[in-house]
């Protein structure tokens, strides 16, 4: 009988991040990456999305490994949720591993991980299903690696994220004879990058955003401050290259900024002259022509040291006129709005923004379709399965693979929660596990769901009412209700309304005597939401609140 490896994705396809694998063969399993995805604007209150690993947990005794990729918020960031559940030993490269450090030293869970630091070329066997082999890729951080996991049933490629950048900015281009060879050796499943399968040709090299940073830094005359990503560590590399090259100091604006940009320099992934980089304190007293702020914040999240620079918020820095700020990042999908408003505030407070389509200040880390088409036809995979993109983006790159040839029952396009498994002769698509979404809200985790996101949506568009009844022990009003209003109506204009409000409850108080207390707060708060929709058009949230005097 054929050996069988299962792969169940419980994040990262039919959206952008939260990435999470989990790859099973003989009753052990492997997870590759645990990412976290930025909430999506009807997420009210949501500080971050993770993915649901709820079904792993009562079988927990047989993760054998958890291996990441690289270290991108969208595959180490639920690192620490998951971590706090299961025990397993962390694989990764030295930068990943530095990066995932400063997460889990964050949420106290340091001396809980257990890593194990690879290379690209090493060899681990994992367990006793799983070899896996390390290779380089390019991405638009150091030290990303794809992954050949060697099961009973067949050799899995995982891609990882990745683009064929012949230039880029650490010197290490992805390793196309690893990939060949693996091609040669005969691959059951590749799972793939599909983010750009949207995109024609191929992704432009970083080399393209150093000469931009050039152009902008030689033209500016005052301050230039560079939004870009925390883990962006090859672009950071590129903003302290130009400030040196153009006699400018660099400080850094955001926590997560500061506390990579040391981890980095460390390992040794960051060259970064003493005397270049400076304080903020510092960089107040300096002409602004040799100054240069790195700051997070490119999607426009309320709390990053970007977004506040443009709400005036941020305590030690200020738009002056003359500033030039570099948006050195794409939106996210979802993230659109809050990144537009982001530029529009920093115009407003007088600064000269630059971004990509402006001016190329950002290229992607991922491959576009002509990669792809090379990444398929160098391991020459029996089954495709995109992975880490929207529905859209894996619909794409299913389309580019039939192109190539391979017949259309050897591309399985699924999403989160579905159990693929893989035999020598066949594949298939099985049942579905929970693969959705858990949301952290401030120390909370899966506590909010969507019963609670739909009230915070209706509070933040129709706002609430709240009436007090004070209640007799014969059933009788006592007192005159009291009605408090927020985000519904301007009170001082109301008040016809709400004397109307007071005699809907007196009366419906009279008509239930006999009513307990919970029959007359709903009756009450029916009555009094029909009574608003009729004279208002509106549908606030409606509480009533029930006393029971004696």
């Amino acid at each position: 009988m054929s050996e069988t490896v299962r792969i169940i994705p419980l994040g990262g396809l039919g959206e952008v991040g939260k990435n999470m694998m989990v790859i099973e063969c003989r009753g052990q399993m492997l997870i590759v990456d645990a990412g976290v995805m930025f909430p999506e604007n009807d997420m009210l209150g949501v500080d971050l999305v993770i993915p649901d690993f709820g079904w792993l947990l009562d079988k927990k005794e047989q993760v054998k490994g958890l291996i990441l990729t690289h270290g991108h918020e969208d595959h180490i960031g639920a690192l620490p949720y998951v971590i706090r559940e299961i025990d397993a030993p962390i694989y990764a490269t030295t930068l990943t591993r530095g990066l995932a450090e400063i997460k889990l030293r964050q949420h106290h869970l340091l001396d809980r991980s257990d890593f194990r630091i690879v290379h690209d070329g090493d060899r681990v066997r994992i367990g006793d299903c799983f070899n896996v082999e390390f290779f380089r890729v390019t991405h638009s951080i150091p030290d990303g690696v794809g992954l050949a996991i060697e099961t009973p049933a067949g050799l899995v490629v995982h891609s990882g994220d990745y683009k064929f950048d012949y230039t880029p900015v650490d010197g290490q281009p992805t390793d196309f004879a690893r990939l060949a060879s693996l091609g040669g050796r005969g691959v059951l499943v590749l799972l793939a990058d599909s983010t750009n399968a949207e995109h024609p040709g191929f992704t432009p090299s970083e080399q393209v955003v150093g000469e931009a940073f050039d152009d902008v830094f030689r033209e500016a005359q005052g301050r230039i401050i560079v939004g870009t990503f925390a883990s962006l560590i090859s672009r950071i590399q590129q903003v302290f290259n130009c400030a040196q090259k153009h006699g400018r100091k660099v400080a850094i604006a955001g926590r997560t900024m500061v506390d990579n940009v040391a981890m980095a320099r460390k390992l040794g992934y960051l060259e970064v002259p003493p005397e270049v980089l400076i304080s903020l304190n510092e960089s107040r007293r300096r002409p602004p022509q040799q100054v240069v702020i790195l700051a997070t914040g490119t999607q426009g999240e309320p709390s990053a040291a970007l977004a506040r620079i443009a709400a005036r918020r941020h305590r030690q820095v200020q738009i002056e006129p003359g500033d030039t700020v570099i948006m050195s990042a794409h939106a996210i999908p979802g993230n659109e709005e809050m990144v537009h408003r982001t530029i529009n505030r920093l115009y407003q407070c007088g600064a000269h923004v630059v971004y990509d389509p402006i001016a190329p200040v950002h290229v992607s880390g991922h491959a576009s379709q002509e990669e792809q088409k090379l990444l398929i036809n160098l391991i020459r995979p029996r089954y495709l399965v995109p992975i880490h993109g929207e529905l859209r983006h894996l619909h794409a790159h299913a389309r580019l693979a039939w192109e190539l040839g391979m017949p259309r029952e050897s591309v399985l396009v699924v999403e989160n929660g579905y159990i693929l498994e893989f035999t020598a002769e066949v594949a298939t698509i099985g049942e579905r596990v929970p693969g959705g979404y858990v949301f952290v809200d401030g120390a909370g985790v899966g506590d909010v769901g969507p019963v609670l996101l739909r009230e915070r949506e209706r509070l933040a568009s129709d706002g609430f009412v709240v009436l007090t009844l004070p209640i007799g022990a014969d059933g009788r009003p006592i007192a005159t209700p009291q009605i408090i209003t927020r985000g519904f109506i301007f009170k001082p204009q109301a008040g016809d309304l709400l004397s109307a409000l007071v005699e809907q409850v007196e009366r419906v108080i009279q008509e239930h005597p006999t009513a307990s207390d919970a029959e007359l707060e709903k009756a009450v708060g029916r009555e009094v939401e029909e009574y608003i929709y009729g004279e208002t058009k509106r549908r606030p949230m409606v509480i009533p609140v029930l006393i029971r005097c004696p």
